[in-house]
């Protein structure tokens, strides 16, 4: 791979499952500390269900009593002056270095959500705040979504779903399609991040052979998810399916440009859950209007495309709206992950998902 190896790289916390809370009786925080709900009414309505709300309650004293999505206004400054934390998600402001100078008691950032890089600023790490993240539960979905796609591809859903509905009442035309299979197939995962570990995990059950081009990643650690550490360029040439989950840094830009898309074989998937500047769409385009390569597009770059991009005709391409990260009810796991590390941080004891002003040039 052209990249250097860490720029495929994500912080790598696991993330155990649904959060299980303490039982009744169980010893409770030693210190019970302020905290500011800052994101918007939607993220705040999406993450917080009557229990979490009442599990917050019950963890720290809250400034405000609704969430703000702005540092400005004077409630919100005297707030800030009295706040231990602050508890983030999607609609919250950058954190500079003004806001922290109207916050002196200000300790930690806890994110519900994934990416810190839009809100906590050089500021913030100057400062020495401890910043954890949601990252981890996101990736939950994202893996999902990724799996699903997976499969449909393999037995080339979307295709056959678009041509039924253009010709009602007919399938002879289904062998046309081409091979629909997923047994003894090739799936290449680019990028043995938190999500790409999850997705190689989801694959063991089915009669796949699973590639990762990762070069950071450690090879026996490969291996031992099941699956075969491979080069980019041979992952690409090899697979049936290929399924991006690199972080979008100025080295990933057009990771896979026009040579790597034609690297892929004919009639192969290309699935996209992680950033749309991961893909040159002008050359993907050319391939998928050539109708050798097929696309499972979550991200695009721009993000969303022109009205008129053909991606959105074609009937070997997906393309839906950013939705494989937390949606609905799948919010409040990223909501309980936060709530655990407050507690932790409450109690005094190492927190989990700590993110560092170096792990940032690897991170989406």
């Amino acid at each position: 791979m052209d990249a250097p190896s860490e720029l495929l790289r994500c912080q790598e916390s696991a993330y155990p499952g649904p959060v299980r809370h303490r039982p009744t009786g169980a010893s409770m925080p030693h210190e019970r500390v302020s905290a500011m709900l800052v994101m918007s009414d939607a993220a705040y309505r999406d993450l917080f269900d009557d229990a979490l709300r009442a599990r917050l309650e019950g963890l720290a004293g809250l400034v405000l009593p609704r969430p703000v999505a702005t540092f400005d206004g004077t409630a919100v400054r005297a707030a800030l002056a009295g706040t231990d934390v602050l508890l983030t998600s999607w609609g919250c402001p950058p954190i500079d270095a003004d806001v922290l100078a109207a916050a002196p008691r200000l300790r930690a950032v806890f994110h519900a959500a994934g990416s810190v890089k839009h809100h906590v600023t050089d500021a913030c790490w100057d400062r020495g705040l401890a910043v954890t993240t949601a990252a981890a539960a996101n990736a939950v979905p994202v893996a999902e979504y990724t799996l699903a796609a997976i499969l449909a591809a393999g037995k080339r859903v979307p295709r056959f779903a678009a041509e039924f509905r253009a010709r009602p009442g007919e399938w002879g035309w289904r062998d046309a399609v081409g091979d629909a299979s997923n047994y003894q197939r090739v799936v290449g995962v680019v990028g043995f991040s938190r999500i790409g570990r999850r997705v190689v995990d989801l694959l063991r059950p089915f009669d796949l052979t699973v590639l990762v081009a990762d070069p950071f990643a450690d090879a026996a650690e490969v291996a031992a998810a099941g699956a075969e550490p491979a080069e980019l360029d041979d992952l690409l040439a090899r697979s049936d399916v290929v399924t991006l989950h690199a972080p979008s840094l100025p080295e990933t830009r057009h990771l896979i440009d026009a040579r790597r898309c034609g690297l892929m074989r004919d009639g192969a998937t290309l699935i996209n859950t992680a950033r749309g500047a991961l893909v040159d769409h002008a050359a993907l385009t050319a391939e998928c209007e050539s109708g050798r390569l097929h696309a499972v597009l979550d991200v695009t770059d721009p993000e969303p495309l022109a009205p008129d991009s053909p991606l959105y005709r074609l009937p070997n391409v997906v393309l839906t709206p950013h939705v494989a990260g937390a949606l609905g009810t799948e919010c409040r796991r990223l909501a309980a992950l936060a709530l655990d590390e407050l507690e932790r941080f409450a109690a005094g004891e190492p927190l989990r998902h700590e993110v560092r002003r170096a792990d940032l040039v690897v991170q989406a």
